[in-house]
């Protein structure tokens, strides 16, 4: 009766757990989304106001014209007509707050950009890109580090190697040099049924205890905090390849840890600015 009473608690708390995580990645990547929307529209709105930016222009160039033809006309070079001195003045004043709000805009995105590609940057150095089975890339924004399931573990086990520790050692830098990021370690398995040992039953399983074995080293040897990272497993269904050979199918077991820097000022400043053109 006792085993059964603690085969029970271990599910009970490997379903809360699993609950636990799912939300975290679910809200992880909601919050992900309505950045890069966000961002998608406030670019929007920018080639909007650049647009209407030209259009002022073109008829202040009009304005200017049509005095000029108009003092021509009475034969004096020296005065203005008073209605097109008027609508030239507004017509200066509404570039001006048209390039206010473009300048913000463009500010925000600019340090949004600048914060990514100084990331990039620390990573690429540190990490080491000249590794063929170590990627660093940006996609919409985001960060990704991608390292090859054979630096990382053996055939079928989760349990990670001394050569992984030392390329987690330098993830491992950059992020404790930005406390203010989160980081969602995603493991990643080919299509090849896994053949259950009693511990693991599936790729599903698989995937995910290889993302908590690397967030252990992580947390434990690498003394990255743990309120920054997810773990997370994908099993075999975000392929980058088709997995009909062998070679493709190296490719597509990999762990990838996604880099998520806070940008809330950004949002803050581009939320702003979309509103006040409402």
């Amino acid at each position: 009766m006792r085993k059964i009473i603690l085969a029970l608690s271990v599910i009970g708390m490997l379903t809360v757990t699993s609950c636990g995580t799912k939300k975290k990645i679910a809200a992880l990547e909601a919050k992900n989304k309505e950045i890069q929307d966000l961002l998608n529209s406030t670019t929007v709105k920018l080639n909007l106001c650049l647009t209407e930016k030209e259009a002022m222009a073109a008829q202040m160039e009009f304005l200017k014209k049509n005095n000029t033809d108009l003092i021509n006309n009475m034969g004096n070079m020296t005065t203005l007509t008073t209605q097109g001195a008027q609508n030239i003045e507004k017509a200066l004043e509404t570039i001006k707050e048209k390039d206010l709000k473009i300048t913000r805009m463009q500010d925000a995105l600019t340090k949004k950009d600048s914060v990514t590609l100084a990331l990039v940057t620390s990573l690429k150095r540190e990490v080491g890109i000249s590794d063929p089975d170590i990627e660093v890339n940006v996609e919409k924004g985001v960060v990704f580090i991608s390292i090859a399931d054979k630096l990382l573990f053996k055939s079928g086990s989760y349990v990670v190697s001394d050569r992984a520790k030392e390329i987690l050692g330098k993830v491992a830098k950059v992020i404790n040099s930005k406390p203010d990021f989160e980081c969602m370690v995603e493991g990643h398995t080919d299509n090849v049924p896994f053949i259950s040992n009693g511990t693991l039953l599936d790729n599903w399983d698989l995937s995910v205890k290889r993302a908590t074995s690397i967030v252990r080293v992580l947390t434990k040897d690498l003394k990255v905090n743990p309120a920054q990272l997810i773990a997370a497993g994908r099993s075999e269904y975000i392929p980058l390849v088709d997995n009909n050979n062998a070679e493709n199918r190296a490719v597509n077991r990999r762990t990838r840890i996604i880099v998520l820097p806070k940008i809330d000022q950004f949002y803050e400043m581009i939320e702003k600015e979309m509103k006040g053109q409402k």
